[in-house]
């Protein structure tokens, strides 16, 4: 069953698709056109009531602290080949600076049973206010860090291999940035704002430079600046925040466009392919965590979080938005498979899920950055046990 729900407003006038047009010259094409047969931004999507819910469990107590290792608000997760974890955390120990400014992320690793084995990159300079944390195919660790625009490289020991982007100097950092000016030129190689990395078959980098930039950085594996694409917007190619991206085996570029409501799809030269949408029904008077359900977007949820998994014959995608608060299986070519949660406090409820990580399509790793933990979640448990 399926209603429709008409998007509110038109999305962006002549003069700003002009200035868009001209800013994106600069960066290799234009805003491209939907895919066939699908919906573009300004039209209407179909809202779907009929997604099966998953049943989960959540692991209670995985990770292994004491008590004075308590986690602040956890921002992201990854997962080794050897199934050792890495939790983004940002703790409660910055003893300088103003308060807003304070440098505060640790980078803990747990073995598969959530042991803790060590912290990693302890006085690293483009350590800050790290957004997210990926291993690559060789268990490199990179972490990308929104407050010093730096992505770094870390070896399986622990020792820093590369640098992209540049910490700002002491006097650039007095002014605290929130605006997107609309002739904002991004410049190749420095990033304002990072959120996610990933790479292709070829070991291309590849960087969705999220806050003000609003594109994707790709590099080859050297780190040497290849080209981009992308600028703020509201058409195909153009972004409201990417937030996170994930690349599938076919080298296809998933991106969490979460101000706009949707995941984009590119080639991995960054042609447009498609929109996908979280655009399950839900009830927008239940709201028990932050956030205002009404300013998502009309053609669904907001897509914080992507991840796709590396093992078994089939790739999924996984997503999960902050209000309702579901996390959702799907095919990679958008279907909705099933979803699962809710936003809340509860062991089984996410407020704010920030990062994803599922090594498995019945395991899945959610960093719930204001509930302050990680949790395990064990998909189909009875199907699980039995394989």
């Amino acid at each position: 069953m399926k209603r429709w729900l008409s998007a509110s407003g038109i999305l962006f006038v002549a003069a700003i698709f002009a200035g868009t047009l001209s800013v994106l010259s600069q960066r290799g094409g234009g805003p491209a056109a939907p895919a066939a047969g699908q919906p573009g931004p300004n039209q209407d999507v179909p809202i779907v009531n009929d997604v099966p819910l998953i049943p989960f469990e959540s692991v209670p107590n995985f990770f292994k602290i004491n008590p004075d290792m308590n986690f602040g608000e956890t921002l992201s997760v990854a997962v080794n080949s050897k199934g050792n974890i890495v939790v983004v955390n940002h703790p409660g120990t910055a003893t300088s600076g103003p308060l807003y400014g304070n440098a505060t992320t640790q980078l803990w690793e747990f073995d598969s049973n959530g042991k803790f084995l060590r912290e990693i990159g302890k006085g690293v300079y483009g350590l800050g206010y790290a957004h997210a944390v990926r291993f690559d195919k060789y268990d490199n660790l990179w972490v990308v860090d929104k407050g010093t625009n730096s992505i770094m490289k870390f070896s399986p020991a622990g020792y820093v291999l590369m640098n992209l982007g540049r910490r700002p100097e002491g006097y650039e950092g007095f002014e605290f940035k929130r605006a997107r000016p609309a002739d904002k030129i991004a410049v190749d190689a420095l990033y304002d704002g990072p959120t996610d990395v990933a790479w292709d078959a070829q070991d291309n980098v590849y960087v969705s430079d999220g806050y003000v930039n609003s594109r994707i950085g790709k590099m080859n594996k050297n780190g040497d600046w290849i080209k981009s694409w992308g600028s703020y917007g509201t058409g195909p190619s153009q972004f409201r925040n990417p937030h996170n991206m994930q690349i599938d085996k076919q080298g296809n570029v998933y991106v969490a466009d979460r101000g706009n409501g949707r995941i984009q799809v590119f080639d991995s030269d960054g042609n447009f392919k498609k929109f996908i949408w979280l655009n399950v029904a839900y009830d927008k008077k239940r709201h028990p965590t932050l956030g205002n359900p009404n300013a998502n977007p009309p053609n669904g949820t907001a897509p914080w979080s992507l991840c796709i998994t590396t093992n078994g014959p089939t790739q999924y995608l996984f997503a999960i938005d902050q209000e309702p608060g579901r996390l959702y299986k799907l095919t990679l070519d958008g279907k909705i498979l099933g979803m699962l949660g809710e936003s809340g406090r509860g062991p089984r409820q996410f407020n704010w899920p920030h990062g994803l990580a599922c090594p498995s399509e019945d395991v899945v790793f959610v960093a719930d950055m204001n509930n302050w933990r990680v949790q395990k979640l064990i998909l189909n448990p009875k199907q699980s046990a039995s394989r």
